[in-house]
């Protein structure tokens, strides 16, 4: 008698788990999402985040999965399949055309100083002098008597092409003394060294100013580095901030560009110090 009963509640136990197992797996299925992956661009990441954070309330059961490691990156993991979307912090190429641009916003690339600097701007030549190493002073250009800290962006990053297609540079030819990668590090960088410059995207660097970060955007060519600049057109070192897809989008893809396109998206961007696509 007693190992009967003993069977009935083993079986009854056994029963109640695999219930509890059948339920927990029930909810799991129930909780599966649609997963987008974006990777590229450090500038366009902070903002392409809150843009999915923004999608993802509107559209439960979506996840959108943002990476960095720079514009190529965005190119190659788009080509080989490992990212839905790549962020790309420029134009595209005549080399890229197996691709497909669709610009969200607008922004341009300003070199940066600390604060305590009293520099208030540098030419083209001076600046070209200060990053090919023939000025290494700040005295040289009207400054204090100290060294300066050159502050360079890590291969692969659009900002760095961009800098040196304006200034007309080769990379080889560059004297730094920190390579950092994102924008957020070379602020972070300069804002810890009175006597380092550094150049990054206006839109970043606006937003880390406001935030009380102590740098200073000094422009090119005797213009003020601002949105109202870009969004103008009166700066010189301006560039489109794109998603890239390897065909046309479609489905979850399609929804989420369109989304990053629209009226709805133009407040996030702003929030960002970047200039929507409509006021251009």
């Amino acid at each position: 008698m007693y190992k009967v009963q003993s069977m009935r509640i083993f079986r009854s136990i056994a029963a109640l788990v695999f219930s509890i197992i059948a339920v927990t797996l029930s909810g799991c299925e129930q909780q599966t999402f649609d997963k987008l992956t974006l990777t590229g661009s450090s500038t366009l990441a902070p903002l392409v985040m809150e843009l999915g954070q923004a999608f993802e309330k509107r559209n439960p059961g979506t996840r959108i999965d943002v990476q960095t490691g720079g514009s190529s990156r965005g190119i190659a993991d788009t080509r080989a399949g490992l990212a839905s979307i790549g962020m790309v912090s420029r134009s595209l190429k005549s080399s890229e055309n197996d691709l497909f641009s669709h610009t969200i916003a607008f922004d341009g690339i300003t070199p940066i100083i600390n604060k305590a600097n009293p520099i208030k701007a540098l030419n083209d030549q001076q600046i070209i002098a200060i990053y090919t190493g023939k000025i290494k002073n700040w005295q040289a250009v009207g400054g204090p008597d100290q060294a300066i800290t050159v502050v360079n962006k890590a291969e692969g990053r659009s900002t760095l092409e961009l800098f040196l297609k304006h200034f007309q540079l080769d990379n080889r030819d560059i004297t730094a003394d920190v390579i950092i990668g994102d924008n957020q590090q070379g602020i972070k960088t300069i804002a810890g060294n009175p006597w380092a410059i550094g150049y990054v995207s206006i839109g970043s660097a606006e937003y880390e100013e406001r935030r009380g970060s102590p740098i200073k955007l000094l422009g090119i060519g005797g213009v003020k580095a601002s949105t109202t600049a870009v969004k103008q057109g009166n700066y010189p070192l301006s560039r489109s901030l794109n998603l890239v897809t390897l065909g046309t989008p479609q489905g979850l893809t399609q929804s989420f560009i369109e989304f990053t396109q629209s009226p709805q998206a133009a407040a996030i961007v702003e929030q960002h110090y970047f200039i929507p696509i409509d006021a251009n």
